[in-house]
């Protein structure tokens, strides 16, 4: 096992894949689903649009880069209607994220996370009243930088649907392959 995957493991995650930064396909009109607020958070946290600037802004701020790790997080329900247990799952996946982000600081000064819609770092977001009290732990949105998640999931080689009464949800650790390669070679 690589250092790699014992820091995933730990995080939580589920599974994962790497994808070439240039062959993800970055659309507005996935954008446009944010912006019909389903979620509930566009216009209201720093980490979601229009905070996190246009499709093309995004698209270059992953590109600086020319590796998406994706991964997922695996979360049981009772039924297909459980909210709940879609929510709970949710703010399991945050916590993922956020292991994520700690453990690879310890090998990586230059990457970005990112993560599944929104932030909850904080009880009540400034945005757009006052600047991000927690900016290097506010992860944008992978949807609200519009990237399709299915065709992501596809790319990297990892399941998008988990079965009947699962949720699934994703991040990313988007760096340079010469940075991860590291990881991916040090022995546990």
């Amino acid at each position: 096992m690589t250092a790699l995957d014992e820091l995933l493991r730990q995080a939580g995650v589920f599974e994962y894949g790497l994808v070439d930064t240039a062959k993800i396909r970055f659309t507005k009109e996935v954008r446009g689903m944010c912006e019909v607020n389903t979620c509930r958070k566009y216009g209201s946290t720093w980490a979601c649009p229009p905070a996190i600037g246009t499709v093309e802004e995004c698209r270059e701020r992953v590109q600086k880069y020319d590796t998406m790790l994706v991964f997922s997080g695996k979360y049981d329900l009772e039924d297909s209607f459980d909210f709940e247990g879609m929510t709970a799952g949710g703010k399991k996946f945050k916590e993922t994220c956020r292991a994520v982000h700690k453990a690879v600081s310890q090998y990586m000064d230059d990457y970005l996370i990112l993560a599944n819609e929104g932030c909850d770092t904080c009880k009540e977001c400034t945005y757009p009243d006052a600047p991000c009290r927690f900016p290097d732990q506010t992860h944008g949105s992978l949807e609200g930088y519009g990237i399709f998640v299915s065709e992501l999931a596809e790319q990297a080689g990892i399941h998008y649907i988990n079965g009947a009464n699962t949720v699934t949800y994703f991040g990313a650790l988007v760096c340079n392959a010469n940075t991860l390669a590291r990881l991916q070679g040090e022995k546990q």
